[in-house]
């Protein structure tokens, strides 16, 4: 019995009381069943009776023994009891305990996946980086993390789309133009320019496809350098994303809300929603009506829009895509964008609290990196890649919060000890399907179903434990999604590692020489498998490989 199901029989004996006419309340969607901190107390309890007592009208505990008496009767129960002010502590059988191993393996890969967000039409924008220079450390967590919440998101039945927000319009994509053709030209950097080797490269990508452009006037040859040399920088960044693991399935250019008058039908929407005022001959949006600290300006007095127009802009541009919810995941130095996006949301019409969610990471450094030689002035994704390797870098970006400052250590990353907690997790993998392949070799294997699996005879403290991890990771993978945290699912794959390390020392799973092969060694083989299964799907939520072998 999965944690899931015994939390499903909670709400049925709830829904049985009710119709029974010994409770009076509306019974919960959910109830959350978790291990008591004391494994005397149970294998699982809940606080269902403490949560729902003030709705019933009467006293915790007389609500919780109207639920054990219930309990008591659902197959694979044992014992019920009830503690403290109305405490429920649930033990199971072996039986029904064991019986998740073979579950877990006969779901494969789609166990740990629900349908908790099923319907939800969600657009995920992350990195977003302008496209005047290589992907750097910067952009590096965002990317790591963005793909394992989407993954994560559509594990539970989300559809998502992940998009990039090409920020290729504004005075940077002149200077970047500028610094190109410089390059070129041989001439010094212009005020602002963008320095590094990376530059030189692109200047040749140019001369390339357009030798021609050494000889032009300046004024011809910026439009035709900016454009070749944007289409370069832009698929050199997709194909670091790739290297990383990570794909979009849209790249929105910023110029296209410029170029098909994207801007000019923002204002006309925002002003038919009646959040606009024209003063000083500007254009503005009353942005300080849903709580942004002024008012922003959308048009200038000079007719030209400002990026806030575009932002306005691109969020329409999402709304009339068909994205109910829009999740921005931006970096560090945006905490002034949370306000202002959440107004244009308002403004457009939107409920800020439910259509628009803005995640802010906080910053991330490298102990004893240095400066990239090609960017100039920044660490490069591709060469951190290079150094620590893509699953070394994404599992350790996404086992923290998004909101806590990161600094990684680059020797302990590279290093094949337990204490790299990728190694760790992945060598628990990787020494699953060794004990297998062992185990195949001398001749154990899972049997007929019913022929060779008893899943009371998983019972030794060791299995349990390992079991209950196992049981409870489809309840993390949705709590990781509704939070938004995909490290909880990188934490709870330790967790497993270490219990299943543990199960490994203690239960054996294949016989000693001269013994026969029993029940209880091809049953292992099933809890094994299954600890094969949960490892694999999460790591694969994560983005990260599952290697077989280490």
């Amino acid at each position: 019995m999965t944690p899931e199901e015994l939390s499903a029989e909670v709400i049925r004996v709830l829904s049985e009381a009710v119709e029974a006419g010994e409770l009076t309340l509306e019974v919960p969607e959910t109830v959350v069943v978790e291990r008591p901190k004391d494994r005397a107390h149970g294998d699982w309890a809940t606080t269902v009776a403490m949560q729902l007592a003030g709705r019933a009208g009467m006293p915790p505990r007389d609500l919780a023994e109207i639920l054990a008496a219930r309990l008591g009767g659902v197959e694979g129960v044992t014992g019920v009891d009830v503690a403290g002010p109305g405490f429920i502590n649930i033990t199971l059988d072996a039986a029904a305990v064991g019986e998740l191993a073979r579950t877990i393996v006969e779901s494969g890969e789609d166990y740990g996946h629900n349908r908790s967000m099923a319907g939800r039409v969600i657009n995920l924008e992350f990195v977003s980086a302008n496209p005047t220079g290589p992907l750097h450390l910067g952009h590096t967590r965002w990317a790591a993390l963005g793909d394992a919440l989407s993954r994560v998101l559509r594990a539970c039945g989300a559809e998502v789309t992940d998009e990039y927000y090409i920020n290729d319009a504004g005075s940077q994509m002149d200077i970047f133009a500028r610094s190109v053709l410089a390059r070129i030209r041989g001439e010094e950097l212009p005020e602002g320019g963008y320095p590094g080797e990376y530059v030189a490269g692109l200047a040749d990508e140019v001369l390339a496809q357009r030798a021609d452009v050494a000889d032009m006037d300046p004024g011809e040859a910026l439009p035709v350098v900016r454009d070749l040399a944007y289409e370069a920088q832009l698929a050199q960044i997709r194909g670091t994303l790739l290297d990383f693991g990570v794909t979009f399935d849209v790249y929105f250019s910023e110029q296209s809300l410029h170029r098909e008058g994207r801007l000019e039908e923002a204002v006309a929407t925002l002003r038919e929603q009646g959040h606009i005022d024209d003063r000083d001959g500007a254009v503005w949006l009353r942005t300080t009506d849903f709580g942004d600290d002024k008012d922003r300006v959308l048009i200038k007095a000079d007719g030209e829009p400002t990026y806030f127009a575009a932002d306005a802009a691109y969020y329409l541009s999402k709304r009339e895509r068909g994205f109910a919810e829009k999740i921005y995941l931006l970096g560090a130095d945006h905490h002034g964008y949370v306000a202002r996006l959440k107004a244009i949301a308002a403004c457009a019409g939107d409920d800020p609290e439910q259509n628009i969610e803005i995640l802010i990471g906080q910053l991330i450094s490298v102990s004893g990196a240095r400066l990239s030689k090609r960017a100039g002035n920044m660490i490069e994704l591709t060469e951190l890649i290079e150094w620590l390797g893509a699953d070394a870098l994404r599992y350790t970006l996404a086992r923290s919060p998004a909101d806590s400052p990161l600094d990684i250590d680059p020797e302990l990353l590279r290093s094949r000890t337990n204490d790299n907690p990728v190694f760790y997790v992945q060598y628990a993998h990787a020494r699953a399907c060794a004990a297998a392949r062992n185990a195949a070799d001398h001749g154990v294997g899972h049997g007929a179903p019913g022929a060779g699996f008893d899943a009371g005879l998983l019972s030794a403290p060791e299995e349990e434990e390992l079991l209950a991890r196992l049981g409870r990771f489809p309840s993390v993978v949705a709590g990781a999604a509704e939070m938004r945290e995909p490290h909880r699912i990188a934490r709870h794959l330790e967790g497993v590692a270490a219990a299943y390390h543990s199960w490994y020392a203690t239960c054996r799973m294949v016989p000693r020489a001269g013994e026969e092969i029993t029940d209880t060694n091809r049953t292992r083989l099933w809890l094994n498998d299954a600890t094969v299964q949960v490892l694999r799907n999460g790591l694969a939520m994560l983005g990260v490989s599952a290697p077989e072998k280490m």
